[in-house]
Order: C-alpha cells, then structure tokens, then sequence
C-alpha cells in the first residue's frame, strides 16, 4: 500500500509527522512525505523518503504577502496568538496553493492509497478526494487541530473548484496526539506523541545526570535570520543558580562571546533520549517541544509570544506541569523555581503517564489501513 504524507514546509510542522510515517514504513507500506522548503530537509534527516513539491517556496515571501494583504490577521498572529484561527487561514491557504500542483501530481503519479496530513494542509484532503481515497488529519498541534484546518480549508475554495470539487472536504478521519488533560478532549483516535528520531548523538562528556540540574534551552527550528533574546536572557538569568544550562543550537549572538562554566552549547540532540536526563526544558513554545517535554515528564518554561506560544503558555500553567512568562521576566528566580518545584515535577509527571497510556503510533496503522477497504495485514 502506499501512503502520502503531506505536511507544511517547517521543520516543526513535519517532524511531528514522523512518527505516525514510520510506523508505516515498519509495517511494510510504502511511504513518501510531500512537502517544500527546510521541512524537506528535516524529514529526510528523519529517514523519511521527501519530495519538494514546491521548489523555491519561502516562507517568509509568502508572510510578507499575507501581511499585505490581510495586515490584521496577521498583525494579531504576531502579537500573542489572538484570533489565530483565521490568521492562520490568512497566512497558510497561501502555501497550500502554492504547493497544490506538486502535491496533487506526487498524489497520481504514487498512486497513493491513503493520505495523512496535518491541521494546516488541507491539501491533503484534496488530494485524497481527488485519487478517491482515504484522507486523515494528523493532529498534532495543541492548538485546537480541527479549528485550525477548517480556517485554512475554507479559503482554498478556488483552489478545489480548480480541480473539480465544490470545495476542500473534511477529513476521512482523526487522529490526535494531544493529551486530554492538557487541552480538552478532541475527536478521534489518540495517538502517543513520539518524539521522532534525529541522527545525531549527544556529546560524551555533556553531563545530564550529574550533581547539578541541566537545563536544556532549545529554540524555534523555524528559519529567522533576526536576533533570538531567548538564549542570552537564559544563560544571564542563570548566572550564580545552581544549575547547568545546555543551548540547543544557538544563534550566533549567543556564541559570538565566551560562555560561562555552566553553560555549553551544542547542535542538535536527539531528545527522545536526552530529555529524560534533564531537570527541566525553556523553549519558545512550538507544538513538538512543548509535547516532547510532557511525554518525558520534564518541567518546561515557555517564553510566550506570536502564534499560539502564549495559548501552550497558558495551557501548561493551567495543568501544573510548567511556566509561562514574558522574557522580560525571565530571571534566576524563575530558572531556580523551574528545576526545583515539586508540583511542576509532579504535573509533567501526570501528563507523561497520560501520554503512555496511550496507543503507539504502530497500533494505529492497522485501523487506517482498513479504511482504505484493505485487509491490515495487507
């Protein structure tokens, strides 16, 4: 059988498709990913099979016309996440356009059997009308996924009429990796979030189960050429605490200077097997991170901000199981209260056994294959 994966061209939006794309792949599907830009890079580095549907795309061009064209919208995005449903129609029905081509030909040219794609590609479900198959919404954003792709789909409505469809159809399908605790319950099937695999290994000598408590700084894998505050407030903040602070491939105004004795930089880790090691996570917020941290059962500080940081900010705080603060209030105080509240521990701790319970992505592969009308052991 043979599997489409369709996801956005950003290293965060793909990565959380990974999993559900390798269980496939292991139950001896045939699998391809569709997608453009840096998230063709992030999941061949995954080990998933990609094509650039969409050579040449940029984000940042696409932005910049969404900016002009619908300047609330997207001004509201960038100011903390209000409105974000149709800011995120605004500024993704573009890149779903932009991509349709290369993904509806990828679609008959693979001959696809089934479609897996996430909340802000409903192309998609285009697709999967289009070949007459099975269509299912990974949902894998905290944000309300269902919310999410109803606002882009009811914009791509030429996009469908274009290809003979009245317009985008709701997905055949659900499935969610979202613990119920964290944000409500969401249709269809849950789903544990994995965290992918990435090649690549932790330093030997980078101590994350010593005396002191590490915390681990990572930042948005989103492509932003502007100066990112988050690491330097970190690493200031954590002058004189008694605690370790690992900076996950920080920018250059972070390691343009000398770092102090409890600080080290590296490049990328692979976090399913380091986060159990560490006290706690600060991170700006995106969807993987703030799941990958709750499945290992990690405290997490989330520096709020644009798109939906400040709604995981809240969320997070809500349930017990991390902060959420400005990064002008990101101080030793906070690093301290971060590695050493026994509650913050405790909640992470909660979700994490929530999130175990929960099936694997390999028991989900038998049930959607059936809706393709195949056997599962097909």
């Amino acid at each position: 059988m043979r599997v489409l994966v369709v996801g956005s061209p950003m290293v965060g939006h793909v990565l959380p498709l990974v999993p559900l794309a390798r269980a496939f792949g292991e139950e001896g599907q045939d699998v391809v990913l569709a997608t453009a830009g840096e998230g063709v890079d992030a999941a061949r580095r995954a080990g998933l099979p990609a094509r650039d549907v969409a050579p040449g795309l940029s984000m940042q061009r696409i932005g910049l016309g969404a900016l002009l064209r619908h300047p609330v919208h997207i001004g509201r995005l960038a100011c903390g996440g209000q409105g974000t449903h149709d800011s995120a129609g605004a500024l993704f029905a573009p890149v779903n356009t932009r991509m349709a081509d290369g993904v509806l030909a990828l679609a008959e040219e693979w001959r696809a059997d089934l479609v897996l794609h996430e909340a802000l590609m409903p192309l998609g479900a285009l697709a999967g009308a289009r070949r007459g198959v099975p269509a299912v919404l990974v949902d894998a954003l905290v944000y309300d996924g269902g919310a999410l792709f109803t606002a882009v789909a009811r914009r791509l409505g030429p996009l469908a009429r274009r290809h003979g469809l009245r317009s985008v159809p709701g997905p055949d399908d659900v499935v969610t990796t979202i613990p119920p605790s964290l944000a409500g319950a969401r249709p269809g099937h849950p789903m544990r979030a994995v965290a992918p695999a990435i090649p690549g290994d932790a330093p030997p000598d980078l101590a994350l189960s010593g005396a002191r408590p590490t915390v681990l700084v990572t930042r948005s894998t989103a492509g932003d050429r502007r100066r990112d505050r988050l690491m330097s407030t970190v690493v200031e903040a954590a002058e004189g605490a008694d605690l370790d602070v690992v900076l996950v491939r920080p920018d250059r105004w972070v390691t343009r200077r000398p770092l102090p004795a409890s600080v080290r930089a590296t490049g990328w880790l692979p976090f399913a097997d380091v986060l159990p090691h560490v006290a706690a996570v600060v991170h700006h917020g995106g969807s993987g991170t703030v799941l990958a941290a709750l499945a290992a059962g990690v405290p997490q500080l989330v520096v709020r901000g644009p798109g939906d940081r400040s709604l995981h900010a809240r969320l997070l705080r809500e349930r017990g199981a991390g902060l959420g603060v400005p990064l002008d209030r990101l101080g030793r105080a906070t690093l301290e209260r971060l590695v050493g509240d026994p509650a913050l521990r405790s909640g992470a701790q909660e979700v994490a056994a929530e999130i175990a319970a929960m099936p694997h992505p390999r028991e989900l592969v038998g049930p959607l294959i059936e809706l393709t009308g195949r056997p599962a052991a097909g």
